[in-house]
């Protein structure tokens, strides 16, 4: 969980054909324009949500966040660090942990009734429109809610401009960023007896990625696949819900889950949940957990 000091927002994000005219429409409304501000934003593996260093035209922050993956509007909650040494923390940071990628963009800000709108150009992705309805600046979640249903109308955002992910992962390309996490964990699988080694790595619904590998026992009942040590850091970090599954193994092109671990992961996902088998770099076989596990066994049986 963030913590007591965490601030909350209501967001939505979209391509935009047409910034010019998003931006007449947003003036017409009463938009405040704030000008445009210069923004890089460096991401950092996070245990929890995401993590990034912003260093902007305004004073350089570091920004946890956790927000799910949904192209309608959804609750966001986040914490602000102001920073004084930007370079010299992203240089820690990066020595630490890594860097995920780097999200470079020109945005031009506009406020209307505690919504902050964003008409951003990104580096290697284009045009894009942000709102973000500030609480309690923009009222209680159901005022803002009303005003970016007012504001999506306005501005004639239809479903399929819709963006349901951030930047980062637009750029990073969602299936090889799971599959090089798997990757990486299936390095340091556990399998001395079977020399059979596999990664997971699944997508929370806060758009994390956690991964695990296979860890074997003398007594083999006791061993434990890929996909279970995946979702023990998933639940760990707090988390009960899985949006995208990559599983890859050393000696295999493609390495389904075991029968097992697709009711393990049917556990967190739905059958729309999307599943990438391969090695990244290579072509990835990309199916459904409902292909995985037709007809499969659920919490909805239970109920009486």
């Amino acid at each position: 969980m963030l913590s007591a000091m965490a601030r909350v927002n209501v967001e939505l994000k979209a391509r935009d054909p047409t910034p010019e005219s998003t931006l007449a429409r947003c003036l017409a409304l009463g938009a405040a324009d704030q000008g445009v501000l210069a923004q890089r934003d460096t991401y950092f593996p996070a245990r929890r949500g995401r993590l990034k260093l912003r260093e902007a035209d305004e004073a350089p922050e570091l920004i946890a966040y956790r927000r799910p993956d949904s192209p309608d509007p959804a609750e966001s909650t986040y914490v602000l660090a102001p920073v004084s040494e930007p370079h010299a923390l992203a240089d820690a940071l990066d020595a630490a942990l890594g860097t995920v990628v780097v999200v470079s963009k020109r945005r031009r800000l506009l406020l209307w009734q505690g919504v902050r709108i964003h008409l951003d150009e990104v580096e290697g992705l284009g045009s894009f429109v942000e709102l973000e309805a500030v609480l309690p600046d923009a009222g209680d979640l159901a005022e803002a809610q009303a005003k970016l249903a007012r504001m999506r109308a306005e501005l004639g955002i239809d479903n399929g401009a819709l963006v349901s992910v951030g930047y980062a992962d637009l750029l990073m390309d969602g299936p090889q960023a799971l599959r090089r996490a798997a990757d990486a964990a299936m390095r340091n699988a556990y399998a001395p007896y079977s020399r059979f080694k596999v990664g997971a790595a699944v997508r929370g619904n806060s758009g994390a990625i956690y991964a695990g590998a296979n860890v074997e026992n003398a007594a083999y009942p006791q061993g434990q696949c890929a996909e279970a040590s995946a979702l023990g850091a998933l639940v760990a970090a707090g988390e009960s819900a899985i949006t995208a599954v990559a599983v890859v193994a050393e000696k295999l092109e493609v390495c389904p889950p075991c029968g097992g671990c697709r009711q393990r992961l049917a556990e967190f996902g739905g059958p729309e949940t999307a599943v990438y088998l391969g090695r990244p770099g290579g072509t990835a076989t990309e199916l459904t957990l409902g292909e995985l596990l037709p007809g499969s066994f659920g919490r909805e049986a239970l109920r009486e």
